[in-house]
C-alpha cells in the first residue's frame, strides 16, 4: 500500500519519530499499524505499538469538551444560545454564548502570551483578562481560550472536575477504555513521549503548558488516547456505532452547522481547493480536528472513511513538516480506499 510505504519512508528518513495508523470504512475495512519509536524520559528508546498512548493536545477540543458540552445540551442542562457570562460572571462580555465559543468567532484572541512550563500561572484569571480582538461573528479566529472556557463550563454546570465528568459521561460510556486525562505513572512505558524539555523528554504528562498548568486537565488540551480508541470515537461520528450520550441532531449540528469552514468545533471542507489537513481529494462535507503534537482525525460521512492517525512529531522539535505529511498520507489513503475501487 502506498499510504503505508509513505509513513515507513517518513520514518526512514526521520521526518517522523513514531506513530500509529487507524483506518477505516464502514465495518468493511479496518488497517491498524505502529510505526517508529520515541525516546523516553531515562533516555531509552521504545518502539510505538498500537497500544501506545500519545498525547492529543487540541484533540482534547473534540474528543472531551465538545462531546461534554453536547451531552449537557441534550439533557437541557445548556443551551448553545446561553450566555457565557452567566455562568463565568467574571467573563466581562455579556453577548458571548456557548455556540460563539464553539465556532471560534466570540472574538477572543487565539492565545495567551506564551510561558514555559517552569513558570508559575493562573490560566482562568489570564482568559478572563483578555479582550476581544474582533468584533463577535465577524470571522473565525481559532482559539484556546474559548475550548478553556467551555471546560471551565462544563465544570460549574457538573459540580464536577472535567476529568471526572468526561470519564464517566462520555469516555466510559463510549467504550473508549485507553483515553483519560492524567495518565497512570504506572503505564508510563505506553505512553510517547512528546518534547524534550531541557535534558528530559515530556512523557506522561501533557505538552501544552496551559493545560500543565492547569494541572494537566483542561478543555483544549490534556488527554492522552490510543489510535484504537479514537478510531472508535470516529465510528459515533459518522454513525456506525449506536450511541446514547448525545443526541443524534446534535451529533449533526456538529459537524454540518457552517461559519466560515467550521461546524460545532469540527472543521469542515465546505469547498474545493480548501487548504484543509485532509487533502484535496476527500469530499465536500468531510470533517476533522487536529492536534499540535502531530495528531488528527478525520471523517467522511459520505464514504463512512475515517482516519485515526497519531503521531509524536514534536518529538524532534517544533519546526516540521507535519500539515504537508497529513496532507499527502490523507489523499493516498481516500486514493487507495476509495477511488481505486
Amino acid at each position: 500500500m502506498n499510504f503505508n510505504l509513505y509513513l515507513e519512508n517518513l520514518v526512514e528518513k526521520k521526518e517522523l519519530p513514531g506513530g500509529v495508523l487507524y483506518v477505516q470504512q464502514g465495518n468493511t475495512y479496518e488497517f491498524i499499524k505502529a510505526y517508529g519509536s520515541f525516546t523516553d524520559q531515562e533516555g531509552q528508546v521504545q518502539q510505538v505499538t498500537t497500544d501506545t498512548l500519545f498525547d492529543l493536545a487540541s484533540l482534547t477540543k473534540v474528543v472531551a469538551t465538545l462531546p461534554s458540552i453536547l451531552f449537557l445540551i441534550g439533557k437541557r442542562e445548556l443551551s448553545l444560545e446561553d450566555s457565557v457570562q452567566k455562568i463565568i460572571p467574571s467573563l466581562r462580555f455579556k453577548h458571548i454564548t456557548i455556540r460563539h465559543l464553539l465556532h471560534h468567532n466570540s472574538g477572543l484572541p487565539a492565545d495567551l502570551p506564551y510561558r514555559n512550563r517552569f513558570e508559575s500561572r493562573d490560566v482562568l484569571s489570564d482568559v478572563l483578562s483578555e479582550d476581544l480582538i474582533y468584533s463577535t461573528e465577524e470571522k473565525v479566529v481559532y482559539s484556546d481560550l474559548g475550548m478553556i472556557l467551555l471546560g471551565k463550563i462544563v465544570e460549574e454546570i457538573s459540580g464536577e472536575p472535567l476529568n471526572e465528568f468526561t470519564r464517566k459521561n462520555i469516555f466510559e460510556p463510549w467504550q473508549l477504555n485507553n483515553t483519560t486525562y492524567l495518565p497512570s505513572k504506572e503505564h508510563i512505558d505506553q505512553i510517547a513521549s512528546t518534547e524534550k524539555v531541557g535534558d528530559t523528554y515530556v512523557q506522561g504528562e501533557v505538552h501544552d503548558e496551559k493545560a500543565f498548568h492547569l494541572g494537566g486537565v483542561g478543555g483544549s488540551a490534556g488527554v492522552f488516547s490510543t489510535a484504537q480508541d479514537i478510531g472508535l470515537y470516529s465510528k459515533y461520528w459518522l454513525g456506525l456505532e449506536k450511541q446514547n450520550v448525545i443526541p443524534e441532531s446534535l451529533i449533526e449540528l456538529a459537524q454540518k452547522d457552517i461559519f466560515k469552514h467550521r461546524g460545532l468545533r469540527f472543521e469542515v471542507l465546505v469547498e474545493e481547493n480548501q487548504d484543509i489537513s485532509c487533502g484535496n481529494k476527500w469530499p465536500i462535507g468531510t470533517f476533522g480536528h487536529n492536534g499540535f503534537t502531530g495528531t488528527s482525525v478525520w471523517m467522511d460521512p459520505e464514504h463512512q472513511l475515517s482516519v485515526a492517525f497519531l503521531t509524536n512529531i514534536v518529538h524532534y522539535g517544533r519546526d516540521h513538516k507535519m500539515k504537508e505529511i497529513r496532507q499527502t498520507l490523507h489523499s493516498k489513503i481516500f486514493e487507495e480506499i476509495v477511488l481505486a475501487k
